[in-house]
């Protein structure tokens, strides 16, 4: 019994650095710093205007797309694919029935609240936060 007991935090310790190597780890998008600000009413951002309107702004890693939920709401994602966001042409745009985001590069599809709803990819996109003040959204991490 003794023997048990004295295995058993080593046993623990093999357990959990399993989990922690495996393949389920997010893949890595790098950390850029984000600092945007953007007049939603401005004649550059017409689909902000509307409820599931968009607009492609630069900043991130390869470009932030702004998805408009409603007047007082907007998010802001990252445009690289969660599934190869390394691969050249991992570039998220909004598909062309303005129903979805889609990265044509692997087939990833996600709902205009960046979660995954088709393709390989099993992660959301990357999202950053946003602040709405009078007409100025403000996009930052």
């Amino acid at each position: 019994m003794r023997r048990l007991l004295a295995f058993f935090p080593l046993l623990l310790l093999l357990l959990a650095s399993a989990c922690q190597n495996g393949n389920n780890a997010s893949p890595h998008i790098p950390d850029v710093v984000v600092s945007a600000q953007l007049n939603v009413n401005s004649q550059l951002y017409p689909n902000l205007r509307q409820d599931g309107g968009y607009a492609y702004i630069s900043g991130g890693y390869k470009g932030i797309v702004v998805v408009r939920q409603n007047a007082g709401q907007y998010y802001a994602f990252e445009r690289a694919c969660p599934y190869d966001p390394t691969a050249p042409c991992a570039l998220v745009q909004m598909d062309s029935s303005n129903l979805f985001l889609v990265d044509d590069c692997c087939g990833s599809q996600f709902n205009l609240q960046g979660q995954v709803t088709g393709g390989p990819a099993i992660y959301g996109l990357k999202q950053y936060q946003t602040t709405l003040s009078g007409s100025v959204l403000s996009v930052s991490n």
